[in-house]
């Protein structure tokens, strides 16, 4: 038996029309008849498990919501994104393209997943940060504020990434690395294990900052530099 069916409801989206759908049985804590979110064609939302599409929530084009997956609020899931597993969507968050959203990832507020970019675990994305391009938040790590995640980037494991700070190219940030403010971390750089990287600070190219090392204010750390331990770096630390 289907678990839902579209109703004569229409909304008009982005120059497609779209559903309200209806439950049609119990389900979770979804009661038969309770109206839920909009979708453009059954393929957006699965008759299968206990997922489903609450308040004003949009999911169109060729995206699906499956599993055990919850979007609601003013979410909008469109293009070829899949938001699945135990996953919740919520706020005014944007999914799209080819972006994934699943496991347990929660993506909220204002964010903004899109591109080929995926977010898993038990990762957090939210405030009016953006994760692009091949970029890959996952573990335990939260991204939050107005950071930029981008490229071919990786946030993972406890790593917290905030404020307007920038992760792009093939940097990774890992750990319980904490990024935030104004820097950016970009190319081929790694971060990791308890650092911190805050103010206007770069590190780029092939640099690593490890162990309980502080990059900050103006500092940049390029090349191959290596700063680790309990080093701190304000100046330019250029090729060590």
């Amino acid at each position: 038996m289907k678990k839902y069916k579209l109703t004569k409801n229409e909304k008009l989206v982005a120059g497609r029309i779209l559903y309200q759908i209806q439950a049609l049985k119990d389900f979770s804590d979804v009661k038969k008849g309770e109206l839920g979110g909009w979708i453009e064609k059954e393929l957006n939302l699965s008759q299968e498990g206990t997922c489903w599409i609450h308040g004003d929530a949009r999911v169109f084009g060729d995206s699906r919501v499956f599993g055990d997956a919850i979007v609601c609020g003013d979410a909008i899931v469109y293009g070829n994104a899949k938001v699945h597993g135990d996953s919740i969507v919520y706020g005014n968050t944007r999914i799209c393209d080819n972006a994934k959203v699943f496991e347990d990832a929660r993506v909220f507020d204002h964010a903004m997943v899109f591109g080929d970019s995926r977010v898993f675990g038990d990762a957090k994305v939210h405030g009016d940060s953006k994760v692009s391009g091949y970029a890959v938040v996952y573990g335990d790590s939260i991204v939050y504020g107005n950071t930029r995640i981008c490229d071919n980037a990786k946030v993972f494991e406890d790593a917290r990434v905030f404020d307007h700070a920038m992760v792009f190219g093939d940097a990774i940030v890992y750990g319980y690395a904490i990024v935030h403010g104004n820097a950016m971390v970009f190319g081929d750089a790694i971060v990791c294990d308890n650092t911190k990287i805050f103010g206007n600070a770069l590190v780029s190219d092939n640099a690593i900052i490890s162990g309980h090392a502080v990059v900050f204010s103006h500092a940049a750390v390029s090349g191959n530099a290596a700063v680790s331990g309990n080093a701190r770096v304000s100046g330019n630390a250029g090729d060590i």
